[in-house]
This record gives C-alpha cells, structure tokens and sequence, in this order.
C-alpha cells in the first residue's frame, strides 16, 4: 500500500467531531504511563445535576440529537439454536465503515444502550458519531454472561462481518457484559471479529494474561470510577499494569474518574476520543 493510500485509510478511520465541547474531558488532572493512563476530575455537580434536567434520567436537550432514529430498528438473527435481538442505528443493514456494539450489564437489556436522555446523554452521542461518520451502532440482547452469551455476540459480529466486510468492529463493555469481553478476547475464533474493546466499570478476567490473546494486541479500554463499590479501580488498575508488563507496548489505556461512581465511565468517557485511537490503529 502506497503512503497516499495509508493516509487516507486513517483519515477514513477517524471519526469527525460532535458536541465536542460538551462531551471532552473537563480536566486531566493525572497522566502516567507515557498518557496510557490518566486520571479525570469528575463533579457530581457539575457533571450530573448541572448535566441532566432529572437526575440520572433525562440529559438537557442540548446534548443531544434525534437524527440516528430516522435509521433506528430492531434486528434479530438466528444462531446456536435461538433468536438473537439486538437494535441498530447507521448502517446497521451493510456498508458500514465501522460498527461499535454495545454489551449491557446485569439487569440490562438492548434498549439500555440506545437510551438517548440517560447517562448524561452519552449513549446519544456514540449513536451520532457513528451515523455521521458513514458507521453503525448495535446494541445488544444476549442469553447470559457465559458461554451463551458469548455466543449470541459473537454471532451479531459475525454477522456485521458478512454485512461489512471492511469495517473495523468495536465492542463496549459495561460493568458485568465485560465478561463476554474477555471472553471474546480469549478466544482465537471469536478475536478475529473484534479490533477493540472498552471496558466501562468491568471486572478484570486474569485467564486473558495465559490464553495466548495478548499476541493479538487487541486494543483495549479501561474505564473506571474511584469510588465504584462494585469493581474497586485499584484492583482494575494493577490488571492494567500486569498486562502491560506482560506484553510491553501493548495497546491498552486506563482512565480513572475522579469521585466518579459504578455507572460514570458509561456517562463520561469520551466516545471519540477512544474510538479515533482504536480505529486509526
């Protein structure tokens, strides 16, 4: 491949700007690893109350905008003997240039992750830049947190795969969905449908380090709250260095919300931001 064509790839990767203002980091407050991890500040206030017209319910309009429902739809798939559901926006049907999938946690379903008013609004926003930017944006429903589940979702990929062929897919993680994470991660045959993954206030899988995924070199992202009570950061954080340890250079960054609780790297991390570092990779 020539450099001009290199160029362009990257440049057809990166996804352009929405509401960055209103989404971008308020403040790094710590940055170490070389910038692989930092630390956010995170206000209640600020960032909560001052963000959503009801409390953890209903963002303020201006963070979003309705244009993904024009493509919004509900899809389902026959796999391993079930119905597979999952609902769509963007180029979900085929032809897309990459696809982000959304993985709920426990008590979720698929509409948790096309919710456009709740967590801040932030679900609205990865829905826009995937339909502004020529991509499609998936959230799933799955059996359960194990071997089933595992398979409806990697049965959605596969399937995105035959829809688009060319498109880089991303897999999110939030709180317990990240176990179908790691499991994806893990496995040689299902690895191969993913070329990212976030972990949104997921539990660490230390089977990763000895299954052989780390000569993949999937990118990965770690987000985390300080004050979550249900996955402490401080353990997901010594996860992160052993990884990096393991297998130096490996592709994988960490942030770290200050004061932030279980659900606010759902609310705050910035989409673009980790998505244009995985896909530009």
């Amino acid at each position: 491949m020539s450099l001009g064509l290199c160029a362009q790839s990257a440049i057809a990767e990166t996804l352009a700007p929405y509401k960055d203002k209103l989404f971008r980091y308020p403040k790094v407050t710590e940055t170490l690893f070389d910038g692989d991890f930092i630390v956010v500040e995170y206000s209640k206030q600020r960032d909560l109350r001052d963000r959503d017209k009801v409390d953890e319910r209903e963002v303020f309009g201006h963070y979003v905008s309705y244009k993904p429902r024009r493509s919004q739809d509900n899809y389902q798939i026959q796999a391993n003997g079930r119905t597979v559901q999952y609902m769509g926006v963007g180029k979900a049907k085929g032809g897309a240039k990459a696809v982000v999938v959304y993985i709920h946690g426990q008590g979720g379903n698929r509409f948790q992750g096309m919710n456009d008013v709740s967590f801040g609004g932030n679900f609205n926003r990865v829905k826009n830049l995937m339909v502004r930017n020529g991509g499609a944006y998936l959230s799933a429903e799955f059996s359960n947190f194990g071997t089933k589940g595992t398979q409806d979702v990697a049965a959605i990929l596969q399937h995105q795969k035959q829809l688009s062929p060319r498109a880089k897919i991303v897999v999110a993680c939030g709180s317990m969905g990240g176990i179908i994470c790691w499991n994806l991660l893990k496995s040689g045959r299902y690895a191969s449908l993913v070329d990212g993954i976030m972990l949104l206030g997921s539990p660490k899988d230390p089977g990763f380090l000895s299954s052989g995924a780390l000569a993949r070199r999937i990118p990965i992202y770690m987000g985390y709250g300080s004050d979550d009570r249900v996955y402490n950061w401080e353990t997901q954080a010594k996860f992160f260095k052993q990884i990096r340890s393991s297998a130096p250079g490996y592709p994988i960054r960490f942030t770290l919300f200050d004061t932030g609780t279980h659900g606010t790297p759902i609310r705050m991390t910035d989409w673009r931001l980790v998505l244009n570092w995985m896909l530009a990779r």
